[in-house]
């Protein structure tokens, strides 16, 4: 009995990093090289992810001899200003995409949220099923989607043009958005909407002042979402369009020959809109974390 009360007096009252003094001494070059290549790796991903957009960048300032940007000639800025909308052909299909890209989104927001709200909330028959339907529209390739969409408007006998890329759009789009606000609606609390109801609130008002407000980062990330994917989307389009032309394309049918500035300029003003858009809702959400 004295020996095991020495040896755990002894335990005790040696410093608790003694043992581990040279193994953490032996890891920590290894610690170090594995986090240098860790970053390293990290930083060549992003250059090159980043590479195209940066060449796109560059090359809407370029002045080019005749119509297409294939070589650096030398610098200016009148593709950004008179001779922006140069070609109609490539205008309208900007505005199309655009047309397009916000009526989906406004659809595929108010059906998303409804689903999701639905599926966050409420326990109802078929609804492993809804949640298989969601999943499996994202995961299938939009090749097949855009292969079914194209039998069931022929077999319609539909004519193909805005409707049917709109219908088209809602259809990939829909479940990305129901998805993201299914998930923000399973972390609310039950008990504040019980508590504003207690306080004589009604259905309606309990939604609009305590429901909305709380599932609102997710129906905008499921928005912006919708939006993205739909402005970019070539493969369901191309599928779909007949006659319409939207901004991808376009770019795909001059992309053999060559692109004209203003195709990097209007690409480029895309993609700037879409960082402001990403920086202002991540500094809404920091305010209102703080």
């Amino acid at each position: 009995m004295t020996t095991i009360d020495e040896s755990l007096s002894e335990a005790l009252e040696r410093p608790p990093s003694a043992g581990r003094r040279r193994v953490d001494a032996g890891d920590r070059p290894r610690r170090r090289v594995g986090d240098v290549l860790l970053h390293t790796y990290t930083w060549i991903v992003i250059v090159w992810l980043s590479l195209p957009v940066v060449v796109m960048i560059v090359f809407s300032f370029n002045n080019p001899h005749g119509r297409y940007n294939t070589t650096w000639v030398g610098f200016t800025t009148k593709f950004w200003s008179t001779e922006l909308f140069a070609f109609q052909d490539l205008t309208r299909a900007l505005l199309n995409s655009i047309v397009i890209a916000v009526l989906s989104t406004l659809i595929t927001t108010i059906l998303g949220t409804m689903i999701g709200i639905a599926l966050g909330k409420y326990r109802f028959r078929g609804q492993g099923s809804l949640n298989l339907l969601l999943f499996a529209a994202i995961s299938a390739p939009e090749i097949v989607m855009g292969a079914s969409l194209l039998s069931l408007f022929a077999t319609l006998n539909t004519g193909f043009g805005y409707v049917t890329i709109l219908i088209a759009h809602i259809m990939f789009s829909l479940s990305f958005v129901a998805i993201v606000v299914r998930a923000r609606v399973l972390t609310l609390d039950p008990s504040i909407e019980d508590a504003a109801r207690d306080l004589g609130a009604t259905s309606w008002t309990t939604f609009r002042r305590v429901t909305f407000p709380m599932i609102f980062p997710g129906i905008l990330s499921g928005a912006l979402l919708a939006f993205v994917l739909s402005i970019d989307d070539y493969v369901v389009t191309s599928f779909t369009a007949g006659n319409v032309t939207t901004f991808p394309l376009w770019i795909y049918g001059v992309s053999k020959l060559g692109l004209p500035p203003q195709a990097d300029v209007m690409g480029t003003m895309i993609f700037a809109a879409g960082l402001i858009i990403a920086g202002t809702n991540a500094l809404v959400s920091a305010r209102r974390s703080r």
